[in-house]
């Protein structure tokens, strides 16, 4: 193999105590991103969320789900949350963030001990809960950012501190605007 193409070996779980270190009550939605089509991407400072469409402008409804049986959007992945602590250690240019593909970033504690199935967060106006739901990436993902990274974020680890992020459903609707706090209901 040309080791001169290959990516460097980085060493994600140096990173895992900042991490952890995220706000485990109330957090603050750093970035919102809608996918209007296949590949596109549209960063907005503010979006409405509501329970028929997830983020309206998004593309989740349109885009169904290939597992539902008929192939309608998945309810339990209406909305994707992925930390910006994790984002800074797998892609330092923030530029790329968008690609990851999920809807709200945020700096907030995401595991599975600190966020149980069934946890509601008020996120600006709205509220959310989150579901059972696993989110672990897609090809595109691995893709985008290295299947090292994709490795790291699916190892026991990562899928218990929920590194890839995490799906919820609208409960509540509402407006959503970065800066806004994220909290436990």
């Amino acid at each position: 193999m040309d080791t001169s193409t290959a990516a460097p070996n980085r060493d994600f779980d140096q990173h895992l105590e900042a991490i952890r270190a995220a706000p485990r009550d109330t957090g603050r939605v750093e970035l919102i991103v809608r996918r209007p089509a296949l590949d596109e991407r549209e960063v907005v400072h503010e979006g409405v969320v509501d329970a028929e469409h997830g983020l309206v402008g998004d593309d989740w409804q349109a885009r169904g789900n290939r597992h539902t049986p008929d192939g309608s959007a998945d309810p339990d992945a209406q909305l994707t949350l992925m930390s910006t602590r994790v984002l800074t250690v797998i892609e330092p240019d923030a530029a790329r963030w968008p690609l990851a593909g999920d809807q709200i970033y945020v700096d907030l504690d995401l595991s599975e001990a600190n966020l149980p199935v069934g946890t509601r967060l008020v996120i600006g106006s709205a509220v959310v809960e989150v579901t059972a739901k696993p989110h672990t990436g897609c090809a595109k993902f691995s893709e985008r950012f290295g299947s090292d990274v994709t490795r790291w974020i699916n190892n026991p680890v990562g899928r218990s501190l929920r590194l890839r992020g995490m799906n919820v459903r609208v409960v509540e609707a509402g407006t959503v605007r970065a800066g806004d706090a994220v909290r436990k209901a």
